[in-house]
């Protein structure tokens, strides 16, 4: 299950007057739920990553923010396993990524902290009652979900060092 919490930037730049900040501050709605159409590239990815078919259930909320993408994950266990264990292993898979930082704190992860960057921070908890563990992940949906993805992207393809043009300072502190 994927809980997302979108700046009015990522609603898309469609003339509806409800994502329009004036209109959307003061307010929280969620929308296109069950029904948003980044959950079959989610449901791919996540089917690469499993090695077997993944369903996700993704709900997406406007907040009242210009941009920014809070998003938080809950994955069933297939094991026990302990916050440190998970840490480690998320630590191994994206040490080499210069755009993803790992945090030590989900409270640490927000959207100012990456706003106007390419950079994704990401931390998780297990919740050993549940059996679960909860993932939770910044972006700055005009950079790193757009722009400097494409830019990213573009990089790798053309043989360019991934980071090219991507590297300024972000908006925060």
């Amino acid at each position: 299950m994927v809980d997302a919490k979108s700046g009015v930037s990522g609603a898309g730049r469609g003339a509806a007057p409800e994502y329009h900040y004036p209109e959307c501050a003061e307010d929280l709605r969620a929308y296109k739920v069950a029904a948003h159409r980044h959950t079959p590239e989610m449901e791919q990815e996540a089917s690469a990553l499993a090695g077997a078919p993944a369903r996700v259930s993704f709900t997406p909320h406007l907040v009242p923010l210009r941009r920014g993408i809070l998003a938080t994950l809950h994955l069933r266990l297939r094991r026990a396993a302990e916050t440190e264990e998970l840490l480690a292993l998320y630590r191994r898979r994206y040490g080499g990524e210069p755009f993803i930082r790992v945090l030590d704190d989900p409270a640490a992860v927000h959207t100012k902290a990456v706003a106007g960057s390419n950079a994704c921070h990401l931390s998780l908890r297990v919740d050993g009652r549940l059996g679960r563990v909860v993932v939770v992940a910044a972006i700055d949906n005009l950079v790193k979900g757009a722009a400097g993805q494409a830019v990213q992207n573009l990089n790798l393809m053309a043989g360019l060092p991934e980071a090219a043009g991507l590297t300024g300072a972000g908006l925060w502190p």
